[in-house]
């Protein structure tokens, strides 16, 4: 196993933390960016029935190939992982936006998920090489609020692009930041890596690839309710995890080490984390429905409703760095995961007469408490590993909340459409009551069929919020003392 040390004199850190938020900031506002266009991208390009594969294809690849760049980064180092990644996101994004149809720009976007994929692990555990456990917290909370930034400004800057200039600067626009990323990153990483003979599980990352993106394929159809792909799907998956599972038993040096998803802390704090991110998917995906579609609200207030989570999640995140240290990850983890059930709570009390600050303090809260747990899990995983496993554990935890995202997305929208079955409401009727708010007060007997849907989700979201802080109490309390910097400065 390769080993390295990082050099990291004091006036280096700052440039390599620039580089790390430019990278972070693509892949960050490329999911707001995005859905802003959409609707004129494929009033252009035609193919409406595959318009949720345009998100849901980075998704999967970017989820797909996570472990497996976690993974190589312990084998070869931080920056030449960083740097094809860089690479493959912005030929992606190059080709975006050169897209002759929808189909085109699926595959394209599934190019630029396997870049993301390299990105987003990656950058964090160069964070985790260059700053001890105290200091390692304050900067997960600098890119939390890269995370914060970006949804606020990818929207306006989506707007403004459609508006004035060709939708494919929606995806140019990523060239000239990962340029100056790339750059900072050749200039200023510095990593001496040990010669040691290097064997990369190819079959086993093929494999892995292939079975997750299986998956995801599979859980995606399933909330479509195509029973036929989603079959075809999870035999898929079935047959490539039986022949990793094999693999990953002879390899010399396997892509996925199950003894690292095996320690508690790690295991613990990766449950918690999934869990999460299925509560915020859930919370993402339909609250504004129900902001919209039975308050009678306008898109406007629907997304204050929201944006005040993601504003709630660096400040969380921030707070969390600064009291960590007298407190404990563990603690801080709990204290995170104690707020998502209680920011779940003015869910389930919303009415169609109530106010959307109802609706806002439950985001704000469930924001703060993403901001604590995340930071605190990141902080506590990387902390119980040493350099030559950092990769892996962090790109684990990227892994566990982009899965969660996935599987929270199709198990809430089948809860909306058990709690819709028994009624007459279409979704075509839905989608009309989401274009029109007014409509709301107008068919009193929809508003109530949807909003009781709705309700049943947010039951949902709140028990998934339950069970995250469970999970969260399983984390071990030697885990806190875990936090620690491995490279010398």
């Amino acid at each position: 196993m390769s080993e390295t040390l990082p050099a990291r004199p004091a006036l280096r850190r700052p440039l390599i933390l620039a580089a790390v938020c430019a990278a972070m900031f693509m892949i960050a506002v490329e999911a707001t960016i995005v859905s802003t266009a959409m609707p004129q991208i494929a009033a252009q390009l035609g193919d409406l029935h595959l318009y949720s594969w345009v998100f849901a294809g980075f998704l999967l690849s970017q989820t797909a190939m996570t472990m497996v760049f976690g993974k190589l980064a312990d084998l070869f180092g931080r920056k030449p992982v960083l740097l094809v990644g860089i690479g493959i996101f912005l030929i992606g994004s190059a080709l975006c936006g050169l897209a002759w149809s929808i189909p085109a720009l699926i595959g394209f976007r599934l190019l630029q998920g396997v870049g993301a994929g390299a990105i987003q692990p990656v950058c964090l555990t160069v964070v985790g090489d260059l700053y001890p456990g105290a200091e390692r917290a304050k900067v997960q909370g600098y890119l939390a609020s890269v995370w914060g930034f970006s949804s606020v400004v990818g929207p306006l800057a989506g707007g403004l692009i459609i508006q004035h200039m060709s939708w494919a600067w929606i995806f140019w626009i990523n060239i000239p930041v990962g340029l100056v990323s790339a750059a900072l990153f050749v200039a200023f990483l510095h990593e001496r890596v040990a010669t040691a003979q290097r064997h990369v599980d190819i079959a086993g990352a093929t494999l892995f690839a292939i079975g997750i993106a299986a998956l995801m394929v599979a859980v995606t159809e399933l909330g479509n309710g195509a029973v036929a792909p989603m079959l075809l799907a999870a035999a898929v998956f079935a047959a490539a995890a039986a022949a990793f599972a094999v693999q990953q038993r002879r390899a010399r040096d396997p892509i996925i080490s199950f003894a690292l998803w095996r320690r508690r802390p790690i295991a613990t704090a990766n449950l918690a984390t999934l869990l999460s991110g299925m509560s915020v998917i859930g919370l993402s995906t339909f609250l504004p429905m129900y902001v919209q579609g039975v308050m009678g609200r306008s898109a406007l207030v629907a997304g204050f409703a929201l944006t005040v989570m993601v504003l709630g999640w660096p400040i969380g995140a921030t707070v969390a760095s600064r009291v960590f240290p007298r407190f404990g990850l563990r603690r801080t983890l709990l204290f995170g995961a104690a707020l998502l059930p209680l920011g779940a709570v003015p869910f389930l009390l919303l009415t169609p007469a109530s106010s959307p600050l109802l609706a806002g303090s439950g985001s704000l809260v469930i924001g703060l408490g993403m901001g604590f747990l995340t930071t605190s899990a990141i902080v506590l995983i990387q902390g119980s590993v040493g350099w030559a496993e950092r990769g892996a554990a962090t790109a684990s935890s990227v892994f566990s909340r982009n899965l969660g995202s996935t599987l929270g997305a199709t198990v809430l929208g089948g809860v909306l459409n058990l709690g819709l079955a028994g009624s007459a409401v279409s979704f075509e009727r839905i989608r009309e009551m989401l274009d029109r708010p007014d409509l709301a007060r107008a068919e009193p007997a929809v508003t109530a069929a949807l909003s009781g849907a709705l309700h049943w989700t947010f039951w949902g979201i709140f028990l998934i919020a339950v069970a995250a802080l469970l999970a969260a109490t399983r984390v071990p309390h030697q885990a806190s003392s875990g936090a620690r910097a491995s490279a010398p400065k």
